[in-house]
């Protein structure tokens, strides 16, 4: 008999791209997607349900197919698929993980569990260290947002595998993941035509890419590799860093450099007309940064990203098309002018 794997958030981009990888798992017998709205992609050959994990009917599933491995991709920053505002996000992360542990609690078949958390449970505060690892205690937690739903979410986690010491339990906090299909709040951020930013400030942040995203799931899912061990909680992000403004100048969108209440009162405007999630977390993101350590992921997970943080950002870029200010347009009149000059 082979695994049995129950992954939650499946008819979300990332979630159906998962359920599809999962299945190629020659150890992986059947795939269980479980979602509050059907998938607008097909999943192959496993099986979707229509939940909600807020629900105890999630406790039934597990029994009916006697799920041994859970992968907890619900864990979000949008909302839910059927609509709803910050309460339905919150209800969705919060509650619907309290449930879902409840049930893998209960459950005698449960065996391994990972769940997708974020590097925002750092936090971003300008006394924070230079580099995050695993261990180190932020120096504010956060006080709101997708955030503060993960590190609550953690909190729950960490009380299940007290309780349930023989499940194996890998929690994956990914930094802001990018690529061509990437719906977060930063990629519309990116995505808008003239950027604000925090005037006298220019962070330095790090990327993943979508596709190591799935990579890294399949390989916690799975049994570890020799030398590896695939429980425990991992940074994950790709090599290196960039700056903001380096961020603009590859997209080619020119920046406006605006007072911190200025930039807040910005994104309440854009957040009222829809035009982009202007939260305070990712304003204070925008303002000092983040930067983690991988060297766990690395030397305890056994993972090598396929991209750095420079290359997911340069797909990313290629997906969104040239800005208002196309980096080799802008090179060339500098060039001009200067031979002008001179």
């Amino acid at each position: 008999m082979g695994k049995v794997v129950l992954v939650t958030g499946a008819a979300r981009q990332l979630g159906t791209r998962f359920v599809r990888r999962i299945q190629r798992d020659p150890d992986v017998e059947r795939v269980i997607g479980v979602d509050t709205e059907e998938p607008d992609r097909r999943l192959g050959s496993a099986v979707f349900l229509k939940a909600d994990i807020r629900q105890p009917s999630i406790a039934r599933i597990l029994a009916e197919h006697a799920v041994d491995t859970v992968v907890h991709l619900a864990v979000t920053g949008s909302p839910p698929l059927g609509g709803g505002g910050r309460t339905s996000v919150k209800e969705a992360n919060v509650i619907g993980t309290m449930q879902l542990l409840g049930a893998c609690q209960k459950s005698p078949t449960v065996r391994r569990l990972v769940v997708k958390s974020t590097t925002s449970v750092y936090g971003a505060a300008p006394r924070d260290p230079a580099v995050f690892t695993e261990t180190t205690q932020p120096k504010a937690l956060p006080g709101g947002g997708f955030a503060k739903d993960a590190v609550e979410v953690e909190g729950y986690v960490r009380g299940f595998a007290r309780r349930r010491p023989d499940v194996a339990v890998c929690v994956l906090r990914f930094a802001n993941i990018l690529g061509p299909r990437a719906d977060s709040a930063l990629a519309e951020f990116f995505s808008m035509p003239v950027m604000p930013t925090v005037l006298g400030y220019d962070p330095r942040l790090q990327f993943v890419h979508e596709d190591d995203v799935v990579d890294v799931l399949e390989l916690a899912s799975g049994e570890p590799r020799r030398g590896t061990l695939n429980s425990g909680t991992f940074n994950i992000a790709g090599d290196g860093v960039l700056l903001l403004s380096q961020c603009s100048r590859r997209l080619g969108r020119p920046t406006v450099p605006l007072l911190l209440p200025a930039v807040t009162w910005v994104g309440q405007a854009l957040h009222t007309v829809g035009f982009a999630d202007f939260s305070p977390e990712q304003i204070r993101l925008l303002t000092h940064g983040r930067v983690v350590q991988t060297t766990q992921m690395r030397e305890v997970l056994g993972f090598e990203p396929s991209y750095t943080t420079a290359e997911t950002f340069a797909d990313f870029a290629r997906s969104r098309g040239p800005g208002l200010l196309p980096p080799e347009a802008l090179g060339r009149t500098v060039d001009r002018l200067r031979g002008a000059l001179l």
